[in-house]
């Protein structure tokens, strides 16, 4: 199967996990059955300057990110770490984590939810 880019589905999300700014998800899966069950998300995640994902801890799943372009500052469990293009993060079950976006460019990560 391919999926085209215009395919595929775009949110807008206003103050993410009680974050800053909207952020832009673009959703390359249109249901959580094209991960067979074990997973809920894969898609583009978009902030713009100023736009946070607020601290949120994920429970029975894990979240997996990959800097397409930052940089950015990943919360990891209250921990502020300065990433970029290449990086990856990964938030296991039952551990917090939040993405700002401190600078004056626009980026953008590769993000996967995968269950426990």
């Amino acid at each position: 199967m391919i999926r085209k880019a215009q395919d595929t589905k775009v949110n807008y999300r206003e103050h993410m996990k009680g974050g800053e700014g909207t952020v832009k998800v673009t959703d390359f899966i249109l249901s959580p059955d094209e991960l067979c069950g074990k997973g809920r998300l894969f898609g583009r995640i978009t902030l713009d300057p100023g736009c946070t994902i607020g601290f949120h801890v994920h429970e029975g799943e894990s979240e997996l990110f990959y800097v397409i372009n930052g940089p950015l500052d990943y919360n990891d469990n209250g921990e502020i770490t300065r990433v970029e293009e290449g990086d990856v993060m990964i938030c296991p079950p039952g551990s917090g984590h939040g993405l700002i976006n401190n600078t004056d460019k626009t980026a953008e990560v590769i993000a996967v939810i995968v269950y426990e």
